[in-house]
């Protein structure tokens, strides 16, 4: 066994003498350096052979290209190889925990990927007549009825293409239901403690913004909540679990005092994973909230892919609901549906007396993200009542396990306010003195080989440090993540700024000046014409 050992590194992350010079190549053995694919590929090579295009008359009334693209060439073989050593020098969930919070970056099971690719699904188009998709539209509905039993409500939009597109549905239908008993509200209540779209989504609505203060505990202070209500108010929007990674315990309190004001209570369910099979959000009193299906029933996160965010109404709201959504009716003669039953797509404003007969009006061209509405029954009929619960009971666990882990070398404002929801949030003050911000020690986490948490949110703690493990991260890689930032808080302590401030070291770059980068993207690629741009 000694002789098998003899020269390899005596401990894992040892590294190669500091007097070896760097290699001829840039490469650090398995860490391949890959230059951009314009230096790397020339403008008169092809990796395909095409026929020359025969001249034709230009449509474009004299915007053509003057020019030629530009487009680098290469071999088949170079392309695969150019964008594979790219992706090494990337961090994905498939590497190890991805602890960012408010985000949600969980393992999704391969099994709703494969579903979520199969003949009718995958190529689906969404002009298809509505005959030929009859399974799709069955797949939406049984969809829609499961996300209406998890929160108890009567009635959900699909068409929401994200968590801020929910949003947007939401205070369209508490918009609509006011103009339609004539009353005039201006105002939206939005707790510190809520995410920050929420705002946002109330002021393109047209309405004025108010904050309501969080309590010393990271909740919404109810009383002030309460005070504020009047005349003028339209909705409260309430994150639950909040922002800070805690359960609001007021909600229904809240929820009677709005209602009995007039008003609606939208709720942000982005964070659903924390509470699903274990709270049904109409228990508690809401009349809108969206849900991130990308958060709790698994898809691909991040990267700027689809998006899906199911808008579920209480039965004041439901009326005013946006087209189009499916209904489920008897089949017609010579229409064969499962157990003789056929869905059909309500489009039309003027055709749905029946169903949402005030609807605010159409939210987006066409229903919904089909392949997220796959990945998210898969997950939901896969897991059944007890594995949804456990879901959000393996969630809490994990957030709660890092917790306590660290508040003891780390500062958790609110650990004392009792035990966390889904993400475990710290703040910067155990950094108080030693020169080292937030920044430095989620540069340093990537030493690590561990993605950084969530940085600097939200803003209601300062130098913010918010971390999510999931419900899908096992005891040992906790664990593991627990011992790297332990060790990273002895060394801020102990003063090793050195460790911290040009932190990363061992990734394939170096720290970037981030700020330069925002201010000045380099957006057009050209070659260096000297050395000292080529050094730059």
């Amino acid at each position: 066994m000694s002789m098998m050992n003899q020269g390899r590194p005596s401990a894992p992350g040892a590294v190669a003498p500091a007097h070896l010079a760097p290699t001829v190549t840039g490469n650090k053995a398995l860490m391949l350096e890959e230059p951009l694919i314009f230096e790397n590929g020339s403008v008169d090579v092809t990796g395909v052979d095409l026929e020359a295009v025969p001249a034709h008359k230009s449509r474009l009334a004299g915007l053509e290209r003057s020019a030629p693209i530009g487009l680098p060439g290469l071999a088949e073989g170079e392309a695969v190889r150019h964008y594979t050593r790219l992706s090494r020098q990337n961090y994905g969930i498939d590497l190890g925990l991805f602890p960012l919070g408010s985000c949600t970056m969980k393992h999704n099971p391969r099994l709703n990927e494969k579903m979520a690719r199969l003949p009718g699904f995958g190529d689906v188009h969404p002009l298809q007549p509505q005959d030929t998709v009859q399974g799709a539209f069955e797949l939406i509905h049984r969809l829609a009825h499961w996300l209406k039993t998890l929160t108890n409500m009567p009635a959900v939009a699909m068409t929401p293409k994200a968590g801020a597109h929910g949003e947007l549905c939401g205070i369209l239908a508490i918009r609509a239901a006011l103009e339609a008993r004539g009353d005039a509200r201006k105002v939206v209540l939005v707790p510190e403690s809520a995410h920050g779209t929420n705002p946002a989504t109330a002021a393109f609505c047209g309405y004025e913004v108010e904050s309501i203060p969080a309590n010393a505990r990271g909740r919404v202070d109810t009383d002030a909540l309460i005070a504020r209500l009047g005349p003028d108010v339209a909705a409260v929007m309430i994150t639950n679990p909040n922002t800070c990674g805690l359960f609001e315990p007021d909600m229904k309190r809240i929820s009677d005092a709005v209602h009995a004001a007039g008003a609606y209570v939208y709720c942000d369910g982005a964070n659903f994973n924390a509470i699903v099979g274990r709270v049904r959000p109409g228990d508690l009193g809401v009349d809108a909230m969206h849900i991130n299906l990308h958060k709790t029933f698994s898809t691909p996160h991040g990267g700027g892919g689809p998006g899906s965010g199911p808008v579920v109404f209480s039965e004041a709201l439901a009326p005013y609901a946006p087209i189009p959504f499916v209904v489920e009716e008897e089949a017609a003669p010579g229409i064969r549906g499962a157990d003789n039953r056929r869905f059909h797509l309500i489009e039309e404003e003027t055709a749905n007396a029946e169903h949402h007969e005030n609807s605010f009006g159409r939210l987006s061209a066409f229903h919904g993200q089909m392949g997220m509405f796959v990945r998210a029954l898969a997950y939901i009929e896969s897991h059944g009542a007890d594995g949804l619960r456990q879901v959000a009971e393996d969630a809490v666990l994990n957030a709660n396990y890092i917790l306590r882990s660290l508040d003891d070398v780390m500062s958790a404002p609110f650990g004392a306010s009792g035990p966390c929801m889904h993400e475990a949030l710290f703040d910067d003050s155990y950094l108080k003195d030693s020169g080292i911000t937030t920044l430095d020690v989620a540069k340093a986490m990537i030493d690590e080989g561990f993605h950084p948490m969530t940085m600097y949110f939200p803003l209601v703690v300062h130098g913010a440090m918010l971390i999510e493990p999931t419900e899908t991260e096992s005891r040992g890689r906790l664990d593991q993540f627990i011992e790297a930032m332990r060790a990273l808080a002895a060394a801020a302590k102990s003063g090793d700024t050195t460790r911290f401030a040009t932190a990363p070291h061992f990734a394939p770059r170096s720290r970037l000046d981030e700020t330069r980068a925002a201010r000045t993207p380099i957006l057009a690629w050209k070659p260096a014409t000297d050395e000292r741009q080529a050094a730059e």
